[in-house]
């Protein structure tokens, strides 16, 4: 009695007030409903799969995760009528006759949820019905994940993406390029090294890396060839661009540009890059200025020869940290930044097709088309812009269309669900730059056998998931 009788008594008015009102409340508590009516289901058949409708297939029932699974089916069953026999608890019942699994053009497996009903208690099961088709590109159910970044899935984050010190890297399925300003120095390290849980940096040789705001401050990792570029935040600051194949080797300088001799060029550059070269070397390399003004592009022979620079257009909304991939072998690109929609392009930035805002989330970031077993897929990570920004690689089904634009529309046009959402957990920053990369591993005959994502961003760290192609399983 004595805390109230030192409550003031206004403050015993309105303790007393919340008494009286919790007491008012207590009859309109839900009470817990005694029952002996069990929802469990022991087993359960297909009846009716096949072309005749008269195959029987028995299932099986992970009580654990609630979970069916069945073997593959004839692809002629009438998957719009499926009906079960189900083995359950003593006067339970499932909830529908027959139940409709909807498969869109490519799809080899689908899930609906069933519910085993004996009022007042009922228990959902998550049944997957697979049809036996041939089945292409990754199986995403069966990812390895190589996790180094703020997720605590995986290993620590890795020690230099903090204080913004790192904000470019690279990944050509052999390394990981690491371009950081910590006291440690861009190095490479060996993905067969990552594989087996050691960390054993490959320190790049940095003889004659000098002049610019920062020396280093972005790269790329290509068929073993590495880049990277400083950033150069003024005009009379150089834009430099360096190149190694031998990391113990000092690198070439393949562009040292001094930009006022570039017509039009914007007075900051660096805070992105987007190198884009062949097998045999030959492509371009694409910076946006910060101050989205305009795209400068280098011409890029033999890996080490820069060329014609051009400016080109930008777009509303690309930011200072804009990407600019090509698209397979084509003459197109994809090109967004952390406040616009992807839009592909010409090599030109000419735009050709602009996504919706919605389609995707608007930060997704150095988007790229991914190729692999015969399917299509668009793979992002987002960047932590704003405070409710997450950052996350996503990848999305694109197979479906002729051309990348046709894909684009037709993925739109659906349920634009993404086959894989795997967080970095990355904090919100003022320049969260952001790399993507990927890699096939062929078998013995050539074909495509596994699939290699890559993501990173500044201060979330980087993180590879592997995935093997997608067989018929039973």
């Amino acid at each position: 009695m004595k805390r109230i009788n030192n409550i003031p008594k206004s403050g015993l008015f309105f303790v007393l007030l919340l008494i009286l009102f919790m007491l008012s409340c207590g009859e309109d508590f839900p009470e817990n409903v005694e029952s002996t009516n069990y929802v469990v289901l022991k087993s359960i058949k297909i009846l009716n799969a096949g072309v005749e409708g008269t195959t029987v297939v028995e299932g099986t029932v992970n009580e654990v995760t609630k979970k069916v699974s069945f073997p593959r089916v004839d692809p002629e069953t009438d998957v719009s009528a499926i009906r079960f026999e189900a083995e359950l608890s003593e006067g339970a019942t499932l909830d529908k006759e027959t139940y409709s699994f909807h498969f869109e053009e490519g799809q080899d497996a689908n899930d609906i949820v069933i519910k085993v009903i004996n009022a007042p208690r009922f228990r959902e099961y998550s049944v997957e019905l697979r049809l036996n088709v041939p089945v292409f590109g990754a199986d995403f159910k069966k990812e390895q994940v190589i996790d180094y970044t703020n997720n605590e899935l995986g290993e620590p984050l890795y020690p230099v993406f903090t204080g913004s010190l790192t904000r470019g890297s690279g990944f050509d399925g052999k390394h990981v390029l690491i371009v950081t300003r910590n006291a440690m120095g861009s190095h490479l390290l060996d993905v067969n090294d990552l594989k087996n849980g050691e960390i054993k940096p490959i320190p790049l040789n940095m003889t004659g890396v000098t002049l610019g705001t920062f020396t280093v401050n972005l790269g790329a990792q290509i068929n073993g060839h590495t880049y990277i570029a400083n950033l150069s935040g003024g005009l009379a600051s150089p834009l430099k661009i360096y190149h190694w194949t031998d990391p113990s080797e000092a690198p070439q300088v393949i562009a040292n540009i001094d930009k006022n001799t570039i017509p039009g060029a914007g007075a900051r550059h660096g805070d992105n890059l987007s190198v884009n070269v062949d097998e045999d070397g030959n492509g371009y390399i694409y910076f946006g200025d910060n101050a989205v003004t305009q795209i400068l592009r280098l011409k890029v022979s033999n890996f080490t020869e820069i060329s014609d620079p051009a400016i080109l257009p930008t777009q509303p909304g690309l930011g200072g940290f804009m990407n600019m991939n090509r698209i397979g072998n084509s003459d197109q690109y994809l090109l967004t930044g952390h406040e616009a929609p992807i839009m592909v392009t010409t090599a030109n930035a000419d735009v050709a097709y602009k996504m919706a805002n919605s389609s995707i989330p608007l930060r997704a970031s150095d988007p790229r088309v991914v190729y692999f077993n015969e399917e299509r897929y668009l793979l992002t990570v987002t960047a932590a812009r704003g405070g409710s920004d997450p950052v996350v690689m996503y990848v999305y089904d694109i197979t479906r269309g002729a051309t990348i634009t046709e894909a684009l529309e037709i993925f739109e046009a659906g349920t634009k669900t993404p086959l894989l959402q795997y967080s970095l957990l990355g904090p919100t920053n003022a320049s969260p730059s952001t790399q993507t990369g990927w890699y096939v591993t062929k078998d013995e005959e050539g074909n495509d056998d596994k699939l290699m994502l890559y993501g990173a961003s500044n201060d979330a760290g980087f993180v590879i998931v592997e995935f093997p192609k997608k067989t018929l399983d039973d």
